[in-house]
Parts: C-alpha cells; structure tokens; sequence
C-alpha cells in the first residue's frame, strides 16, 4: 500500500522532492500547497514533465485549511516551505495526518507550538533531513566521546544569497554542546547547494567529517525515508538522529567501548 503525502513548498528544493516522491513507487503525491498562487490548480507531475496527474497544487490564499485535510486527508505531510507554515498544522494533526518538518529554523514559539501538536500526531523534524548530514551529526557525537580532549569547529558552507547561519551547523554545536558563535564558521560563496565539515583538532592529527550535498534530491530522498519511517509511530516528537539509530546501535553491538586518548 502506498503512502499518500502532501507536501508543503514548491520552490526550488520543494519542486526537487516533489519529483522524488513521484518517482518512488511505494508514495504517491496527493497535493502540493504553497503560498504563492502560481500554478494553482495544475499537477505538479505535469509541470515536471510527466504525462500523468499526481500532485495538484493549491495556494494557501485560496482554501479553506478547517474543512482541506477532510477532503484532502493523507498520511504524512512533508514540509519544505518556511516556518510560519507550522500555524497550519493544526486540523492536519486533528485529522491524523504525520508530519515531516524539514524547516532549517523555528524561532521558540514555532517550535514551543511543534511540540504542543506532537501530542495529537507523530512529528519527525529536522532541519537538514538529508541522510548524509544526520550519519555526519551521529559520526561526530560518537568520536566525541572517544576524544574528548579534541578541539572541534564547525565549518559551513553554502550558496552566495544565503543569509544566516545554517540551522543545520546550529544543530550540530548543541549536539557537540559548542557556543555557536565561537564554533561555527561561514562560507558565501557561488552555488553551493550545502556542505558541512565537523573538524577535530589534535596535536598530532586532525580528523574531519564531510558532508556535502550535490543535488537538492538528496533532502528529498531523506524525507521520503523519514516519512517511512514515521508512519508506525506514537504521538511526539521525533529527529533524524532516531530515525537512523546510529548511536544506539554502535553502543549495543559494543557495550565495552571505553573512552581512549589519541593525539
């Protein structure tokens, strides 16, 4: 049986996972609703150049969201749009419906109200839900705890236009438990689509973790497995990181492994 999704955002890196849900044949596309008008009531398969009907867009400005997820009810909503779009939420989680969140930041009502829906419904959210970058995120914890005396700096790297701090690199230091703004440094440059590097300092050694993102595909290919992933869960609150399970894995198959000292 497939998994129906609806998917918020139909800008640059939406349009991509648009065509990666279309393309996978364990989900169907049922619409796409975005803020702008444009496009409204067309198939976002078609304007991906595919002959068949999948993914009609809606516009924000033109439904009624109180009475859509009853006509329009899917199991999972996968957002790439901005974190406003979390106000709309609501009667999605009334009715149900999953939600993957994929948006880079909250301010602390946003995600004071995020957590106040996961309990209606099960939310998966991660700023940067690429595969790659949570295997980066789990990596690094775990050589933390093998060389605490490391010195580690966080080093992002992103198109030219981009203007804050990746929220995925914020996510990384509180994971590693750094400042953010002493351990976090950013890079402007050209088209970069996103890459980050996790350095470790030792007095004879470094060692970095690389993550780089090539195509926009990849974030739609993490969500569609996040969506998988979240469809036989409880209500709350889940990451990238649980998704994956990296760490508690590696700490069951090892259950002996103690800190050491390289240098």
């Amino acid at each position: 049986m497939k998994i129906s999704i609806g998917l918020f955002g139909f800008g640059r890196t939406g349009t991509t996972v648009a065509n990666e849900i279309i393309n996978d044949t364990n989900c169907e596309l049922k619409w796409v609703m975005r803020k702008s008008i444009n496009n409204a009531g067309e198939f976002a398969s078609q304007l991906l150049g595919y002959g068949h009907e999948e993914g009609k867009i809606y516009s924000f400005h033109q439904v009624d969201l109180n009475q859509f997820y009853i006509d329009n009810k899917v199991d999972v909503i996968i957002d790439f749009s901005n974190s406003c779009a979390v106000n709309e939420y609501k009667n999605a989680a009334k009715s149900g419906c999953r939600i993957v969140s994929a948006i880079s930041n909250y301010d602390p009502k946003e995600f004071e109200y995020l957590n106040k829906l996961s309990t209606q419904t099960a939310i998966l959210y991660s700023p940067n839900i690429t595969l790659g970058i949570n295997f980066l995120l789990e990596a690094s914890k775990l050589l933390q705890k093998v060389v605490p005396q490391a010195d580690i700096e966080i080093i992002e790297e992103h198109y030219r236009d981009k203007k804050d701090v990746s929220g995925t690199a914020i996510r990384i230091a509180k994971a590693l438990e750094l400042e953010e703004e002493k351990h976090i440094n950013s890079i402007r440059v050209g088209g970069i689509v996103g890459k980050h590097e996790v350095v470790f300092g030792l007095p004879n050694q470094t060692i970095r973790i690389i993550h780089e993102s090539h195509n926009r595909a990849a974030f739609g290919q993490g969500a569609i497995y996040a969506a998988k992933w979240i469809m036989n869960k409880e209500n709350g609150i889940y990451t990238m990181e649980q998704a994956l399970d990296m760490t508690n894995n590696y700490e069951e198959a090892h259950p002996n492994t103690n800190q050491f000292v390289l240098s």
